[in-house]
């Protein structure tokens, strides 16, 4: 299969080419000869499938012009063609057109959430609905009783000849606000101990094929440093317990650890973190403010990240993640921190230089760069 490496005159594609262009000059033959001599030199060092995956990557936009004569229109099977490509080409955004490179990214996302909003769609199965004279009683009991909780409620109910679970009861009850003073004494507590505490926490990412993909981290307080990352496709309490050996050798433990109530931070995760001198503190329920340092980073790496990247698997991830590690603790700075980074990058001294534009340089695969070397005369 011969590549198209010098376009025919006669080939136009509609909707590309501008129409000031009509007026412009052609260029010299001997300049398009040369193009055409550089793309038949590069075809020579390519390989006989990376041809056929650009023949075919020209050859779908070709026809979606053809089909829709000026502006191309873009069906649900161009999207999963892109989609496809993009998992199984390198090359994929060299060639393409017709649309930019982060509209493929962004048709993945739109693709995931179509995905899980199918396969959560609401299906006739599980527990019929409760009658709305038995949740008027559990809320009214709640209301009339403060200090009653599931527990004393659902006795009651069975004693009036009512059948339902303690579950039920819980997930009808109102919402109770927390002391006034909870939130003080816990920003508290942080402020007072944040050089000896640490919080693990987990994240989800969608990869191309809607997998899913978790990872695990574990943060320290007082400098905001990633003390151990890592991924997994099957999290469970026998690899959490795995991370957390790796995570705190030779007596590098914290004195508190923040976690949440995920059921895989199981009880044996907990003696496990005990048994590392630790001392285990869970978040509330529906309170993740509680492990505010985790989860603001979580907010950052997706942010700078993970919104603009198509996770290919497992170990994409684990390489996108470690750069951006990288560039976290040594480039980006902290308002918590002081405008420092958490690597405390000393400042560089720029005495009698004057500073020109610096041209950026891509520092992860997300949309962060580094300019701290470059420098005009």
């Amino acid at each position: 299969m011969a590549p198209a490496c010098c376009p025919s005159p006669e080939l136009v594609l509609p909707g590309i080419v501008d129409d000031s262009a009509d007026t412009a000059d052609p260029p010299p033959a001997m300049f398009r000869l040369i193009l055409c001599l550089l793309g038949a030199l590069r075809s020579v060092f390519r390989s006989r499938a990376e041809l056929a995956l650009e023949n075919l990557a020209l050859r779908q936009q070709l026809a979606a012009f053809s089909a829709s004569g000026r502006r191309a229109h873009i069906t649900h099977s161009d999207r999963w063609f892109w989609i496809a490509l993009r998992r199984v080409w390198s090359g994929w955004a060299d060639v393409l057109i017709f649309v930019m490179p982060e509209t493929v990214i962004r048709w993945h996302r739109a693709g995931f959430r179509r995905y899980w909003t199918w396969i959560s769609r609401p299906r006739r199965t599980g527990r019929p609905a409760k009658d709305q004279e038995i949740r008027e009683l559990i809320r009214r009991l709640a209301r009339e009783n403060p200090a009653w909780g599931s527990p004393r409620i659902h006795g009651e109910l069975r004693l009036l000849g009512f059948d339902v679970s303690e579950r039920t009861v819980s997930r009808y009850l109102p919402r109770r606000a927390p002391p006034p003073d909870a939130v003080q004494r816990w920003l508290t507590f942080l402020r007072n101990h944040r050089d000896v505490i640490a919080a693990m926490d987990f994240f989800v990412v969608p990869t191309v094929t809607f997998r899913l993909v978790y990872g695990w981290f574990v943060i320290g307080h007082g400098r905001r440093r990633i003390l151990h990352l890592d991924v997994t496709a099957n999290p469970s309490a026998a690899w959490v317990i795995q991370q957390l050996r790796e995570a705190f050798p030779f007596g590098t433990a914290p004195r508190h650890l923040i976690f949440d109530r995920d059921s895989i931070f199981s009880a044996q995760v907990v003696s496990m973190v005990k048994s590392l001198g630790i001392n285990p503190t869970r978040t509330g329920y529906r309170y993740p403010w509680q492990n505010g340092v985790a989860e603001r980073w979580i907010g950052s790496v997706r942010r700078e990240l993970l919104d603009h990247v198509v996770v290919l698997g497992e170990h994409h991830l684990r390489r996108l993640l470690a750069e951006h590690r990288a560039y976290y603790h040594d480039d980006r700075t902290h308002l918590g921190l002081g405008k420092a980074t958490p690597a405390a990058r000393p400042v560089q001294p720029r005495a009698g230089q004057r500073c020109s534009e610096a041209p950026a340089e891509r520092r992860t695969a997300g949309s962060q760069h580094d300019d701290r070397d470059v420098v005009g005369e």
